[in-house]
C-alpha cells in the first residue's frame, strides 16, 4: 500500500526538519547548510501545497512550493522542493509527492513550476522529467556549497490547466 499524501502542518516540523537535514548532509539536494526554523520555513513557502508522505504517523518525505518573486507578474510561478527520507528512497514516494504537488499548484493558479537541481542528482532530474518538467538550461557556477562552485540544471513545467 502506498503512503498517504496529506497536508503538512506545523506539528510535522520535527520530522520534516529531520528529512531536510538528511538532504543537506548528503550534499546534492540544496545549497543550504542548515535547516531553518519552522517560522522561517513557514514564511518562505506558500501557505498551500505543503504535503507530507506518511505511513501511519511516520513522515517519509515532504514537498512544498516557494514563490520565486514578490512581483505580481510572477504570482503564478513557484519553485518546487521535494525531499524523501534516505531510508524511503527508491519506493516512488518522490513521484507521489511531486504529482500531488502539481495538482495542488494548479488548483491554486500556479502556471509554472521550476526546479533547480544539481546535475549530479540524476534521480531527481529524471523524476521531474517523468512528471512533465523540461530542462531549460544549466546555471554554471551559480553558487558555492562548502567552498566548491556548483552548477544547477534549471527545469520547468508549464501547466496545461492554470494560467490560460
Amino acid at each position: 500500500m502506498p503512503p498517504a499524501i496529506e497536508p503538512l502542518c506545523a506539528d510535522d516540523w520535527p520530522a520534516v526538519h529531520a528529512v531536510y537535514l538528511e538532504g543537506i548532509v548528503r550534499g546534492n539536494a540544496t545549497f543550504e547548510t542548515e535547516a531553518p526554523s519552522w517560522e522561517e520555513w513557514d514564511r518562505n513557502h506558500h501557505p498551500f501545497a505543503r504535503l507530507a508522505a506518511r505511513e501511519g504517523s511516520e513522515v517519509l518525505g515532504w514537498a512544498a512550493l516557494s514563490p520565486v518573486s514578490r512581483r505580481q507578474a510572477y504570482a503564478g510561478v513557484a519553485e518546487v522542493s521535494v525531499y524523501v527520507a534516505a531510508a524511503s528512497q527508491g519506493r516512488g514516494i518522490g513521484r507521489l509527492l511531486l504529482e500531488a504537488l502539481i495538482r495542488e499548484s494548479e488548483s491554486h493558479g500556479i502556471w509554472t513550476l521550476q526546479a533547480g537541481i544539481f546535475p549530479e542528482n540524476v534521480a531527481s532530474i529524471r523524476l521531474h522529467e517523468h512528471c512533465g518538467f523540461r530542462e531549460v538550461g544549466r546555471r554554471e557556477r551559480i553558487g558555492q556549497l562548502r567552498g566548491l562552485w556548483r552548477d544547477t540544471v534549471l527545469l520547468e513545467r508549464r501547466s496545461r490547466k492554470a494560467g490560460k
